[in-house]
């Protein structure tokens, strides 16, 4: 019963879209999404158009963008993007824009005793950029100096902290020297994308002379509507707040993609992406279009007529994060561990579970390694552990010195009331998270409100990292994920707010073991340093843990070419041999 009355409000809120007037003009055949209204794919032989949803507008196309926080935007930046190499579906390292990656103890992949490293990469002899310029060995040199620049934010980060100098010998041959050992040396993906210098060399060259200020270049419409990119497709229009349109690119160094033009729309309501979904009018719903809820619906009213069906890999770990800076922090009694832990013991995951995954749901008791990780059994039993238990929490904080008051709320001897903050990101999933988590805590006794950042705010670093109290969010699982909780991920002014640890955490001991892990190549020993950091985090609670989950995807029947990927791996690393009936 729920769920149907569940689809009717979807269906009735596409319904209110798609009868309001079209805000644009001058769209192309198969692009109706823009305009609002539903279409259903053309069975014609002409051209085709992927029409794809997203939950959110990037702010750039750029896999590295400046100065933007962290959000999933991973499948525009897909679309017009290409890099040395590619995770495959089976997690398995391709080559890309690379004619062959690196091998490990070879001519391309030397390792000194001191721990240096030497990799080397030929690019292949037909990559170009999407304004017909060849892709030379120095446009990934210029990527090298751009992302090092101090002032742009990003030189402190992984992997541009550890090189030494990035040269090219000759037009195909990148030769990066390192400073210390990278394991992701010989398979870099996203890590160290190139730029083409013929377009951003000489506003780069400004920033380096002082004659313009950073912002003059992070702002350069380069980013934006004027991208050019070297992946499967090439931007034609960007109209703000409506769409994104590309076209096949003939130059692609893996062949022109089968379909013919992308066209990319924007909705945060994820019940109008469900609605858009089941009416034809979406081929491809991506990075948070559609939720947990959204994809049950979708499976159950597509299996009776094979209309499409949902995909979802277990790449992201959700907690709720501490803030610790002290100039920020409201209430100050979150800087006690015992308040922290008490709150942690106030979380009640199987209500969790039932109200965001119908009880599903893989729920977390470590920091961001998952359970499918090789040395998960030895981390497991490390942790310091959480289970739902208030008279644990209420023991904890009168420890801590504080008693509840008449309203049934704790309050501090000295302070007086304690109010708390939950925030989120505005999505109907989180918000229902954040309700259920309010409620649990206000229930025994911390007097907790729900604030939700909103849509317009999510790609704002400052606005994500000064929450007062708890700010609810997801972050990639791995052990780089785990290693960006350092005090060099931490958000600053100083570093345009670029980083995952948006609390500004602190712990020396864990600090030892990420910068140790990030030079480390030895797997076993790498399981052995992860397992060290996690024990510590989870003794510090910097977050309580929530859960493990991916972002689910949604495609019509008549896509073809999409299936199951591993966690590496990006759903639409094919997209170039995707097929639309």
């Amino acid at each position: 019963m729920m769920r149907r009355l569940f689809f009717a409000a979807a269906i009735l809120a596409w319904s209110l879209v798609a009868c309001a007037p079209s805000s644009t003009s001058n769209t192309t055949p198969g692009t109706s999404a823009a305009q609002g209204a539903p279409a259903q794919t053309s069975t014609t032989s002409g051209p085709k158009t992927l029409k794809i949803l997203v939950g959110l507008e990037p702010r750039s196309l750029a896999y590295k963008p400046l100065g933007q926080a962290g959000v999933t935007v991973a499948s525009t930046r897909r679309i017009f993007n290409a890099t040395l190499a590619m995770i495959d579906n089976t997690g398995v390292a391709r080559p890309y824009l690379a004619e062959v990656l690196p091998q490990l103890n070879s001519d391309t992949w030397r390792v000194s005793p001191d721990g240096r490293m030497e990799t080397t990469y030929t690019l292949r002899t037909n990559a170009s950029w999407h304004d017909g310029q060849p892709l030379t060995a120095d446009d990934f040199v210029f990527s090298w100096q751009v992302y090092s620049t101090t002032e742009l934010g990003l030189s402190t980060s992984p992997p541009f902290n550890l090189i030494e100098e990035v040269a090219a010998p000759d037009a195909r041959t990148l030769v990066i020297r390192w400073r210390r050992s990278f394991p992701l040396a010989g398979t870099l993906t996203d890590q160290l994308p190139p730029l083409p210098r013929h377009v951003l060399g000489s506003g780069l060259t400004d920033v380096k002379s002082g004659a313009v200020g950073v912002d003059t270049f992070i702002n350069n419409a380069y980013w934006t509507r004027e991208y050019v990119g070297l992946g499967p497709y090439r931007l034609d229009r960007w109209d703000p707040a409506i769409l994104i349109e590309g076209v096949a690119f003939d130059g692609h160094v893996l062949g022109r993609p089968k379909i013919d033009r992308v066209s990319v729309s924007f909705s945060p309501d994820q019940n109008t992406a469900l609605a858009r979904l089941l009416a034809g009018d979406t081929d491809y719903a991506a990075d948070s279009a559609i939720g947990n809820q959204q994809s049950f619906i979708l499976n159950h009213e597509w299996a009776a007529n094979n209309g499409g069906g949902t995909l979802v890999k277990p790449d992201f770990f959700r907690g709720s994060f501490f803030q610790f800076r002290p100039e920020l922090t409201t209430p100050r009694a979150i800087l006690d561990l015992r308040v922290r832990q008490a709150l942690a013991y106030a979380v009640d995951r199987d209500a969790i579970n039932a109200g965001i995954f119908e009880g599903t749901g893989t729920m977390a008791d470590s920091p961001l390694i998952p359970p499918t990780a090789p040395y998960y059994a030895a981390l497991d039993r490390a942790l310091a552990k959480y289970p739902f238990d208030v008279r644990r929490t209420d023991q904890l904080m009168r420890d801590a010195g504080f008693a509840k008051g008449a309203d049934g709320y704790y309050e501090s001897p000295t302070d007086g009331a304690l109010r708390w903050e939950v925030k989120t990101n505005s999505t109907v999933e989180n918000e229902k998270e954040t309700s259920i988590l309010g409620a649990g805590w206000r229930q025994v006794g911390f007097n907790f409100s729900q604030e939700i950042l909103p849509a317009s705010q999510a790609q704002d670093g400052q606005a994500r990292a000064t929450f007062p109290s708890v700010f609810d969010f997801g972050t990639p699982v791995g052990e780089v994920g785990l290693a960006g909780w350092n005090i060099v991920g931490i958000p600053t002014p100083e570093n345009r707010w670029v980083g995952s640890n948006r609390g500004g955490w602190v712990n020396a001991d864990f600090d030892r073991l990420a910068d140790t892990l990030s030079s480390t190549l030895d797997p076993a020993e790498r399981g052995r340093i992860t397992t060290q950091m996690t024990t510590i985090y989870s003794q510090a609670v910097p977050a309580i843990p929530l859960y493990f989950y991916g972002l689910p995807v949604a495609h019509t029947a008549a896509l073809r070419g999409i299936g199951p990927v591993v966690q590496e791996a990006a759903f639409e690393w094919n997209i170039q041999d995707w097929e639309v009936r």
